[in-house]
Protein backbone atom coordinates (compact mmCIF):
# COMPACT_ATOMS: atom_id res chain seq x y z
CA UNK A 1 0.00 0.00 0.00
CA UNK A 2 0.96 3.60 -0.25
CA UNK A 3 2.06 5.82 2.28
CA UNK A 4 -1.00 7.85 0.63
CA UNK A 5 -3.77 6.17 0.11
CA UNK A 6 -6.75 7.72 -1.94
CA UNK A 7 -7.43 4.31 -3.33
CA UNK A 8 -9.40 5.53 -6.81
CA UNK A 9 -11.23 2.68 -7.73
CA UNK A 10 -13.94 1.56 -9.36
CA UNK A 11 -16.86 -0.87 -8.52
CA UNK A 12 -19.73 -2.22 -9.10
CA UNK A 13 -22.58 -3.56 -7.31
CA UNK A 14 -24.12 -7.25 -7.04
CA UNK A 15 -28.15 -8.23 -6.44
CA UNK A 16 -29.04 -9.33 -2.97
CA UNK A 17 -28.56 -12.92 -2.31
CA UNK A 18 -29.40 -14.25 0.60
CA UNK A 19 -26.99 -16.77 2.79
CA UNK A 20 -24.99 -16.44 0.25
CA UNK A 21 -26.18 -19.04 -2.66
CA UNK A 22 -29.53 -17.85 -3.14
CA UNK A 23 -31.30 -19.89 -0.97
CA UNK A 24 -34.02 -18.51 1.89
CA UNK A 25 -32.20 -17.97 5.07
CA UNK A 26 -32.37 -20.94 7.62
CA UNK A 27 -32.76 -20.89 11.68
CA UNK A 28 -29.18 -20.09 12.96
CA UNK A 29 -27.04 -23.19 13.43
CA UNK A 30 -29.49 -24.59 10.51
CA UNK A 31 -27.64 -26.97 7.83
CA UNK A 32 -28.80 -26.89 3.94
CA UNK A 33 -31.10 -29.85 3.42
CA UNK A 34 -28.78 -30.34 -0.07
CA UNK A 35 -25.55 -29.88 2.05
CA UNK A 36 -23.58 -32.13 3.70
CA UNK A 37 -24.40 -33.05 6.63
CA UNK A 38 -22.98 -30.66 9.64
CA UNK A 39 -22.68 -27.59 6.61
CA UNK A 40 -23.21 -24.36 8.41
CA UNK A 41 -25.06 -21.63 7.03
CA UNK A 42 -23.12 -18.45 6.16
CA UNK A 43 -24.89 -15.73 7.78
CA UNK A 44 -23.21 -12.42 7.49
CA UNK A 45 -24.18 -9.68 9.38
CA UNK A 46 -23.05 -6.66 7.78
CA UNK A 47 -23.91 -5.19 4.41
CA UNK A 48 -24.72 -1.78 3.18
CA UNK A 49 -25.96 0.46 5.91
CA UNK A 50 -26.22 -2.40 8.57
CA UNK A 51 -26.90 -2.20 11.70
CA UNK A 52 -23.63 -0.52 13.62
CA UNK A 53 -22.80 1.83 10.61
CA UNK A 54 -20.48 -0.17 8.82
CA UNK A 55 -19.79 -2.90 5.70
CA UNK A 56 -19.97 -6.04 6.18
CA UNK A 57 -16.79 -7.34 8.16
CA UNK A 58 -15.42 -10.67 8.62
CA UNK A 59 -13.51 -11.67 12.04
CA UNK A 60 -11.37 -14.37 11.04
CA UNK A 61 -9.70 -15.36 13.71
CA UNK A 62 -10.95 -18.78 15.20
CA UNK A 63 -12.60 -19.26 11.92
CA UNK A 64 -11.25 -21.79 9.61
CA UNK A 65 -10.20 -20.70 6.08
CA UNK A 66 -13.47 -22.41 4.34
CA UNK A 67 -15.38 -20.71 6.77
CA UNK A 68 -14.18 -17.34 5.88
CA UNK A 69 -13.97 -17.85 2.56
CA UNK A 70 -17.90 -18.84 2.64
CA UNK A 71 -19.33 -16.00 4.40
CA UNK A 72 -16.82 -13.74 2.36
CA UNK A 73 -18.10 -15.21 -0.95
CA UNK A 74 -21.99 -14.27 0.98
CA UNK A 75 -20.65 -10.86 1.43
CA UNK A 76 -19.00 -10.25 -1.93
CA UNK A 77 -22.54 -11.18 -3.65
CA UNK A 78 -24.76 -9.03 -1.44
CA UNK A 79 -22.43 -5.84 -1.45
CA UNK A 80 -19.46 -6.20 -3.87
CA UNK A 81 -16.98 -6.63 -1.73
CA UNK A 82 -15.65 -7.95 1.77
CA UNK A 83 -13.21 -7.22 4.66
CA UNK A 84 -11.42 -9.39 6.28
CA UNK A 85 -9.58 -8.90 9.76
CA UNK A 86 -8.04 -11.23 11.27
CA UNK A 87 -6.85 -13.85 8.82
CA UNK A 88 -4.40 -16.76 9.33
CA UNK A 89 -1.62 -17.26 6.42
CA UNK A 90 -4.29 -20.09 5.25
CA UNK A 91 -7.31 -18.32 4.98
CA UNK A 92 -5.34 -15.53 3.56
CA UNK A 93 -4.08 -18.13 1.37
CA UNK A 94 -7.14 -19.50 0.26
CA UNK A 95 -8.69 -15.97 -0.13
CA UNK A 96 -5.58 -14.55 -2.63
CA UNK A 97 -6.30 -18.43 -4.45
CA UNK A 98 -9.99 -16.84 -4.56
CA UNK A 99 -9.49 -12.99 -5.34
CA UNK A 100 -5.94 -12.64 -6.55
CA UNK A 101 -6.25 -8.58 -7.29
CA UNK A 102 -7.68 -7.71 -3.97
CA UNK A 103 -6.21 -5.41 -1.51
CA UNK A 104 -4.41 -7.70 1.52
CA UNK A 105 -2.33 -6.28 4.51
CA UNK A 106 1.51 -7.16 4.83
CA UNK A 107 1.28 -7.82 8.79
CA UNK A 108 -1.86 -8.82 10.62
CA UNK A 109 -4.26 -10.97 7.94
CA UNK A 110 -6.62 -7.91 6.97
CA UNK A 111 -8.05 -8.09 3.23
CA UNK A 112 -10.45 -6.32 1.01
CA UNK A 113 -12.02 -8.86 -1.61
CA UNK A 114 -14.37 -8.42 -4.35
CA UNK A 115 -14.80 -5.00 -6.11
CA UNK A 116 -13.52 -2.42 -3.85
CA UNK A 117 -15.98 0.71 -3.21
CA UNK A 118 -15.26 4.12 -4.84
CA UNK A 119 -13.55 6.60 -3.20
CA UNK A 120 -16.20 9.18 -2.23
CA UNK A 121 -16.38 12.97 -3.99
CA UNK A 122 -14.88 14.41 -0.74
CA UNK A 123 -11.97 16.33 0.34
CA UNK A 124 -12.06 15.00 4.03
CA UNK A 125 -9.23 12.70 4.52
CA UNK A 126 -8.57 10.02 7.64
CA UNK A 127 -4.48 10.36 8.79
CA UNK A 128 -3.31 7.05 10.02
CA UNK A 129 -0.56 8.28 12.55
CA UNK A 130 1.69 5.71 14.09
CA UNK A 131 4.28 6.01 16.46
CA UNK A 132 6.31 2.99 15.04
CA UNK A 133 7.03 0.32 12.08
CA UNK A 134 5.99 -2.17 15.07
CA UNK A 135 2.37 -0.76 15.01
CA UNK A 136 1.69 -1.18 11.06
CA UNK A 137 -0.26 -3.81 12.00
CA UNK A 138 -2.68 -2.06 13.31
CA UNK A 139 -2.49 0.68 10.81
CA UNK A 140 -3.53 -1.90 7.45
CA UNK A 141 -6.26 -2.96 9.45
CA UNK A 142 -7.83 0.34 9.86
CA UNK A 143 -6.20 1.60 6.50
CA UNK A 144 -8.58 -1.27 4.59
CA UNK A 145 -11.73 -0.52 6.87
CA UNK A 146 -11.72 3.07 5.58
CA UNK A 147 -11.09 2.17 1.86
CA UNK A 148 -13.94 -0.63 2.59
CA UNK A 149 -16.20 2.99 3.52
CA UNK A 150 -14.63 5.05 0.89
CA UNK A 151 -13.11 6.87 2.90
CA UNK A 152 -9.60 8.12 2.11
CA UNK A 153 -6.62 8.00 4.31
CA UNK A 154 -2.94 9.20 4.61
CA UNK A 155 -0.55 7.34 6.72
CA UNK A 156 2.33 8.97 9.10
CA UNK A 157 3.85 5.87 10.35
CA UNK A 158 7.51 6.21 12.47
CA UNK A 159 6.50 9.48 14.29
CA UNK A 160 6.54 9.25 17.67
CA UNK A 161 7.38 11.07 20.88
CA UNK A 162 11.13 9.28 21.37
CA UNK A 163 12.02 11.33 18.19
CA UNK A 164 9.20 13.99 18.35
CA UNK A 165 11.06 16.28 15.37
CA UNK A 166 9.60 13.91 13.14
CA UNK A 167 5.68 14.44 14.16
CA UNK A 168 6.50 18.14 13.54
CA UNK A 169 7.71 17.35 10.42
CA UNK A 170 4.34 16.04 9.50
CA UNK A 171 1.89 18.47 11.62
CA UNK A 172 0.22 20.60 8.51
CA UNK A 173 -0.78 17.11 6.94
CA UNK A 174 -2.36 16.20 10.37
CA UNK A 175 -3.72 19.30 10.88
CA UNK A 176 -5.53 19.15 7.80
CA UNK A 177 -7.40 16.06 8.18
CA UNK A 178 -10.90 15.58 9.51
CA UNK A 179 -9.87 12.84 11.90
CA UNK A 180 -6.42 11.48 13.10
CA UNK A 181 -6.28 7.65 13.96
CA UNK A 182 -3.37 7.80 16.47
CA UNK A 183 -1.77 4.34 16.97
CA UNK A 184 0.84 3.45 19.31
CA UNK A 185 2.33 0.99 22.33
CA UNK A 186 4.85 1.79 24.93
CA UNK A 187 3.09 4.01 27.56
CA UNK A 188 1.00 5.28 24.74
CA UNK A 189 2.05 9.31 24.85
CA UNK A 190 1.17 9.95 21.13
CA UNK A 191 -2.68 10.49 21.12
CA UNK A 192 -2.55 12.76 23.61
CA UNK A 193 0.78 15.05 21.77
CA UNK A 194 -1.11 15.04 18.81
CA UNK A 195 -4.80 15.72 20.44
CA UNK A 196 -2.65 19.06 21.66
CA UNK A 197 -1.53 20.33 18.75
CA UNK A 198 -4.33 19.36 16.00
CA UNK A 199 -8.22 20.99 16.18
CA UNK A 200 -9.64 17.85 14.98
CA UNK A 201 -10.84 14.98 16.29
CA UNK A 202 -8.40 12.27 17.81
CA UNK A 203 -9.48 8.15 18.05
CA UNK A 204 -6.82 6.44 19.66
CA UNK A 205 -5.73 3.06 19.63
CA UNK A 206 -3.31 1.33 22.07
CA UNK A 207 -1.10 -1.49 20.85
CA UNK A 208 0.91 -4.55 22.80
CA UNK A 209 4.02 -2.96 21.31
CA UNK A 210 6.32 -2.90 24.60
CA UNK A 211 8.24 -4.98 26.51
CA UNK A 212 7.14 -6.35 30.11
CA UNK A 213 5.64 -3.37 32.28
CA UNK A 214 3.40 -2.55 29.13
CA UNK A 215 1.00 -5.17 30.07
CA UNK A 216 0.17 -6.19 26.47
CA UNK A 217 -0.91 -3.33 25.38
CA UNK A 218 -2.96 -1.96 28.93
CA UNK A 219 -0.35 0.52 29.82
CA UNK A 220 -0.92 2.41 26.37
CA UNK A 221 -4.67 1.72 26.75
CA UNK A 222 -4.60 3.13 30.56
CA UNK A 223 -2.57 5.92 29.62
CA UNK A 224 -4.78 7.08 26.66
CA UNK A 225 -7.65 6.71 29.03
CA UNK A 226 -6.40 9.00 31.37
CA UNK A 227 -4.86 11.51 28.61
CA UNK A 228 -4.71 15.42 29.92
CA UNK A 229 -5.73 16.14 26.40
CA UNK A 230 -9.60 16.39 26.25
CA UNK A 231 -12.25 13.85 23.82
CA UNK A 232 -9.51 11.77 22.91
CA UNK A 233 -11.66 8.53 21.65
CA UNK A 234 -9.95 5.47 22.83
CA UNK A 235 -10.88 1.90 21.28
CA UNK A 236 -9.58 -1.64 22.69
CA UNK A 237 -6.06 -2.90 22.47
CA UNK A 238 -5.12 -3.51 18.61
CA UNK A 239 -8.57 -2.81 17.74
CA UNK A 240 -7.50 -0.80 14.21
CA UNK A 241 -11.07 -1.96 12.80
CA UNK A 242 -13.05 -0.21 15.75
CA UNK A 243 -10.91 3.17 15.63
CA UNK A 244 -11.91 3.05 11.76
CA UNK A 245 -15.46 2.50 12.24
CA UNK A 246 -15.03 5.35 15.09
CA UNK A 247 -13.72 7.96 12.80
CA UNK A 248 -16.31 7.35 10.00
CA UNK A 249 -19.00 8.10 12.42
CA UNK A 250 -17.58 11.12 13.03
CA UNK A 251 -17.65 12.34 9.99
CA UNK A 252 -21.16 11.35 9.54
CA UNK A 253 -20.08 8.11 7.20
CA UNK A 254 -22.49 4.57 8.24
CA UNK A 255 -21.83 2.47 4.73
CA UNK A 256 -20.18 2.22 2.15
CA UNK A 257 -20.54 4.52 -1.38
CA UNK A 258 -23.44 2.69 -3.42
CA UNK A 259 -21.93 0.38 -5.90
CA UNK A 260 -24.05 -0.58 -9.14
CA UNK A 261 -23.61 -3.17 -11.64
CA UNK A 262 -23.22 -6.93 -11.33
CA UNK A 263 -20.80 -8.41 -9.35
CA UNK A 264 -17.29 -9.73 -10.89
CA UNK A 265 -16.06 -13.10 -11.58
CA UNK A 266 -13.77 -13.63 -8.68
CA UNK A 267 -10.50 -13.99 -11.16
CA UNK A 268 -11.56 -10.48 -12.23
CA UNK A 269 -12.38 -8.80 -9.08
CA UNK A 270 -10.48 -4.97 -9.06
CA UNK A 271 -7.83 -3.31 -7.45
CA UNK A 272 -5.55 -0.40 -8.40
CA UNK A 273 -6.00 2.99 -10.47
CA UNK A 274 -6.64 1.15 -13.47
CA UNK A 275 -9.64 -0.32 -12.11
CA UNK A 276 -12.26 1.76 -14.48
CA UNK A 277 -11.36 0.96 -17.39
CA UNK A 278 -10.94 -2.99 -16.19
CA UNK A 279 -13.99 -3.58 -14.80
CA UNK A 280 -15.50 -1.76 -18.16
CA UNK A 281 -13.86 -4.66 -20.01
CA UNK A 282 -15.26 -7.36 -17.56
CA UNK A 283 -18.57 -6.31 -17.74
CA UNK A 284 -18.29 -6.08 -21.87
CA UNK A 285 -16.68 -9.11 -21.95
CA UNK A 286 -13.59 -8.03 -24.14
CA UNK A 287 -10.24 -9.43 -23.18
Amino acid sequence: MSKQSKCEHNGTAVPTVRNGDGRSPAPAGATHPGGPRGAVVARPAGGPGARGGAAGAIFALRKTPKETLAVAKALVRRQGFALVTRADAATCALLRKTWPRGLYGSRNGAALVGVVPKPRDDARYVALAAAGTSDLPVVEEAELTLVSLGIPCRRHIDIGIAGIHRLFERLDDLSGAAVVITVAGMEGALPSVIAGLVRAPVVAVPTSVGYGASLGGVTALLGMLTSCAPGVTVVNIDNGFGAAVAAAKMLGVYAAPPVTGVAPDPIRSISGPKAGRESGRARSGKK
